[in-house]
């Protein structure tokens, strides 16, 4: 029978479930180009107000998977995993846990993104790295894991092409924020990139695409029962976004902020508890420890004793960055010609903060885009963020600020006075509230 996308539009707008053979004729037709761009929008918006059930989601993702090349990593002599962030701001976790498990025997092969509104993007921040290879060949790309045991890149274009041009559709027709097409999307490239197990960071809090526990906890489970569906092993952490996670927030900040995390000599306690947990989540899905305690001992070693710093360093230089980045970091990340300590107006407790806020500032900065082909400046930001709780008094201020001038110094620091609140009662926010643990992966 011949396939017309019209009648798969038709059966979701009507609030219908799509079969499997529906579903993947479709993102095959899409990726082929015999189903329309206009097509392909009015079925995101099909799903955006009648949704998908779990089967439905599941069959998205292996379709969009599918739409491209599937790595294979069974050369490898040790169980490969990934993280995923839903992103936040001050969230460079990456920059450790990939290093961490490799250090630990875990090869790590990281398919990561760039910025996206007011969230910090993995790739946005090994940029301000000279020389470093975010888009290499996948033969580049096996040779440093296989020797470093980690390489952090981006989405190639034989990775899940389907996702990337649905992507950009759902970023133009209001259709972004649907859980079931957020899901497919995280997931398709995930399992394009041949992992045996995943772990998610899912975020909430003022700095989260997902504000509320509830609808955090709603994509946590989605991304947990799809991803486990559709047979790769993986679990979820929900962890709060209700302030910047890092003490510092832009691009090249963060690497240096990671960098200081590696070699001990500055760990923000809130980076370091979200890190070592989701690495101990990875070290008990890969039978590597018998259990999340056991797991985050050796994550532990792997930290403290430098091993983890001797691959990260191995990654940066593999994928072409300095030899001698972190033992030289002052030579080869540039500095912003302003920095300059923001103070509060009045004295008194961090109450609250609009980690969004945070996030805008350094997108005002020049740290992010307001369009796909803004250049980042890479040496803007935040450092000595200041969280929850402290007092903010003539000696201590609400952070350092960045900036490539004066104009936009003093606009970022009108933004971020504006997003702290100091009085008041402040509420209490568990570090990681919730997490969804992993099923036996088996794919229907």
């Amino acid at each position: 029978m011949v396939f017309l996308p019209q009648e798969v539009i038709a059966r979701k707008r009507d609030g219908h479930t799509l079969s499997n053979d529906e579903i993947a004729a479709f993102i095959a037709g899409f990726a082929k180009g015999s189903v329309s761009h206009a097509q392909a929008a009015a079925l995101a918006m099909a799903v955006y107000f009648k949704d998908m059930s779990m089967p439905e989601r599941v069959a998205l993702t292996l379709a969009m998977r599918d739409s491209g090349e599937v790595l294979d990593w069974s050369d490898l002599e040790g169980p490969v995993a990934d993280k995923h962030s839903t992103g936040g701001v001050g969230d460079n976790v990456s920059l450790m846990l990939a290093p961490i498990l490799a250090a630990m025997g875990i090869y790590v092969p990281m398919i990561s993104g760039r910025g996206l509104g007011h969230t910090g993007g993995t790739l946005d921040k090994f940029d301000a790295i000279p020389g470093y290879q975010t888009q290499p060949d996948n033969y580049l790309f096996r040779q440093v894991v296989r020797q470093a045991g980690c390489a952090i890149i981006g989405q190639t274009a034989d990775l899940a092409p389907a996702d990337k041009a649905l992507y950009a559709i759902r970023d133009v027709t209001g259709t972004v924020e649907s859980i079931a097409l957020i899901t497919a999307s995280i997931l398709s490239k995930k399992l394009a990139a041949g992992l045996g197990a995943l772990v998610l960071d899912v975020k909430t809090g003022s700095g989260a695409f997902m504000p509320t526990l509830e609808r955090s906890r709603a994509l946590a489970q989605s991304l947990v029962e799809v991803a486990n569906g559709a047979g790769l092993k993986t679990g979820a952490l929900i962890t709060d976004m209700n302030e910047p996670l890092a003490s510092a927030a832009g691009n090249g900040l963060e690497v240096r902020n990671a960098v200081d995390f590696l070699t001990g000599r500055h760990q923000d306690p809130r980076l370091r508890e979200v890190t070592l947990s989701l690495c101990a989540t990875v070290a008990e899905m890969t039978g590597v420890a018998a259990t999340v305690d056991a797991g985050r001992m050796l994550a532990e070693s792997a930290l403290n004793s430098g091993r983890a710093t001797e691959r990260f360093g191995i990654m940066v230089h593999a994928l072409g960055g300095p030899g001698d980045f972190i033992d030289n970091i002052d030579s080869h990340l540039a500095v912003a010609p302003i920095i300059r300590d923001v103070f509060a107006d009045e004295p008194g407790a961090v109450s609250a903060i609009d980690t969004r806020g945070v996030g805008m500032a350094v997108v005002a900065l020049g740290g992010g885009r307001t369009m796909p082909t803004d250049n980042i400046d890479h040496r803007v930001g935040f450092d000595r963020l200041a969280g929850l709780g402290a007092m903010l008094d003539s000696n201590t201020p609400i952070a350092r600020i960045h900036a490539a001038d004066e104009d936009s110094a003093a606009d970022a620091e009108a933004r971020v006075k504006a997003a702290y609140t100091q009085g008041g009662e402040l509420t209490p926010h568990e570090l990681i509230p919730d997490s969804v643990p992993h099923t036996t992966a088996q794919e229907v």
